[in-house]
């Protein structure tokens, strides 16, 4: 008896994995079918307000090179306010200089980008623009971004995220390197693939727009590691999910300084990990009882674990679903752990196969193993401790 027992809560646990893994797949292979569209931007018409909404938390040496970038694609109706918040440094005083509207914020007991954020649109409401961007401070765009989501936001009504990806480190680092993959499967991948099956994303973090009308509609002042995940799904609930632009493109400059990175890396997959633990289940609840499919695609996406904590999981479960295969005969855990590996294994070549062959070789590839035991301690302290308050990563 306990052995069937065993059996069966281990194959519900494989399945646990088996399912988000196969939505992996499917958004992986559903990228393919995009393709990139040369036509030129649409212009915004001259009666429209966008405002760029920039969080700084002591950004002086990194914020010149995000306004330089950003201030040739403004016009002249056009608002960049940043909020400098419970800065110690010249971060307010040296984007005065660039031409931006600073309002600074202090506050010993509200701390994090949410809090931020909702300082600046509340800032905003006294004159409301058109559309909010917002961006981080250390981000650099591409040409015609700024105009593609500020108008795609206009013509859908909708949020919208941008390409947003990390620049290939300068190191040369395994860790780096197969850091930045993962996080290109995670940013550009998996949501391409989403749109190509006309689902709806989640929000990672910056270049995101939204009319102004929705940016109000639930709140962002949070101190939650995973504020912009947080916020898109909150946005999904209340019926106005956001969709993801591969045209627009933005990218973030990552730490060289290992322990910088250790520290980005461990609040971006706890905040994940938070996020499925606060938000799978209600997702689930309301996509069934309100029949919105829109809802059950984002519950499978957030359930797709972090990489390399995925393959960990799965390497797990599967060596103890043979060990009690062998003991009690049934195979039933141990085949279904095969599908989720294949699944897997499959998501991880294809994604590699067409979107980082140019950055990761197939030798660095193989040796994702060695990075997923580096991740064990990362994940280790999740159970023990996990990360809950907001951290500003450390420049170079």
């Amino acid at each position: 008896m306990i052995i069937v027992s065993l059996t069966i809560c281990l194959s519900l646990l494989v399945l646990s994995l088996l399912m988000p893994s196969l939505m992996l797949l499917l958004e992986v292979v559903s990228s393919f079918s995009w393709q990139y569209s040369d036509q030129p931007p649409p212009v915004l018409g001259d009666e429209s307000v966008l405002a760029v909404l920039i969080p700084a938390h002591n950004e002086a040496e990194g914020i010149s090179q995000t306004l330089e970038g950003l201030l040739p694609y403004l016009r002249s109706q056009d608002i960049l306010l940043v909020v400098a918040d419970n800065c110690t440094d010249e971060t307010a005083a040296v984007a005065r200089s660039h031409g931006a509207t600073v309002v600074e914020r202090f506050s010993t007991d509200q701390r994090g980008k949410g809090y931020a954020l909702d300082y600046g649109l509340s800032q905003l409401q006294l004159n409301p623009p058109d559309i909010v961007i917002l961006m981080d401070a250390d981000c650099d765009v591409k040409p015609d971004t700024i105009s593609l989501l500020a108008s795609h936001a206009l013509s859908t009504q909708r949020p919208v995220q941008a390409n947003y990806l990390i620049e290939q480190p300068r190191t040369t680092s395994l860790k780096s390197f197969i850091s930045a993959f993962a996080i290109k499967v995670k940013n550009l991948v998996r949501p391409l693939g989403l749109k190509q099956l006309g689902l709806p994303c989640l929000l990672t973090g910056t270049g995101i727009a939204l009319p102004w009308a929705l940016s109000r509609t639930v709140t962002v002042a949070s101190g939650h590691i995973a504020e912009d995940m947080k916020w898109g799904l909150d946005l999904a609930l209340a019926g106005h999910p956001p969709t993801f632009l591969p045209n627009a493109q933005v990218t973030s400059r990552l730490p060289s300084q290992e322990e910088a990175a250790r520290v980005q890396r461990t609040r971006w997959e706890h905040g994940h990990l938070q996020i499925i633990r606060e938000y799978l289940p209600q997702l689930l609840i309301k996509a069934l009882s309100q029949g919105r499919g829109e809802l059950l695609a984002l519950a499978l996406d957030i359930a797709i674990l972090p990489l390399s904590l995925l393959v960990l999981s799965w390497s797990v479960i599967t060596v103890i679903s043979l060990l009690l295969a062998a003991i009690s005969g049934s195979w039933l855990a141990f085949n279904l752990g095969l599908v989720t590996g294949g699944a897997i294994f499959l998501a991880v070549i294809l994604a590699w196969y067409g979107y980082g062959r140019s950055e990761l070789s197939f030798y660095q590839l193989i040796m994702v193993p060695v990075y997923v035991i580096w991740k064990v301690p990362v994940y280790l302290a999740f159970l023990v401790r996990p990360e809950q308050r907001w951290v500003r990563t450390r420049r170079d």
